[in-house]
């Protein structure tokens, strides 16, 4: 698993990370079952506070991503819950397309950009 933090970003650094290990997950780059570094040890390797690193797992957790375990530590559990996943997305997706709107990007031009991605993960349908 190779993450890697821009610390010129605007976006959080915690931010950062989770998105990454979503589409890490999302990839199979990271697969299910599978035990992330420790909090200690990510935040080393990344050159970063562990209390960034916690917040992340603690988010991905808190989304279904990640399952707690007291002897693997974080391990990718992903929540099969479809419900909750498609009004978490609906919700996302709300405040992409209003940006998109408000830079005159078309309905064609988004939905030639869903399937590209879906392309991309190799999830097209």
């Amino acid at each position: 698993m190779l993450l890697k933090i821009d610390f010129n970003s605007d976006e959080a650094i915690y931010m950062q990370l989770r998105n990454q290990i979503i589409v890490g997950i999302a990839t199979s780059e990271i697969r299910d079952g599978e035990s992330l570094p420790s909090v200690r040890d990510l935040a080393e390797t990344l050159g970063i506070n562990m209390h960034t690193v916690n917040k992340s797992y603690a988010l991905l957790r808190q989304e279904g991503y990640l399952k707690l375990d007291r002897r693997r530590g974080a391990v990718v559990s992903v929540s099969p819950d479809k419900m909750r996943a498609t009004m978490e997305m609906l919700e996302e997706m709300k405040v992409v397309v209003a940006k998109g709107i408000c830079r005159g990007i078309t309905r064609e031009e988004a939905l030639q950009m869903v399937d590209e991605i879906y392309r991309y993960y190799g999830t097209e349908e």
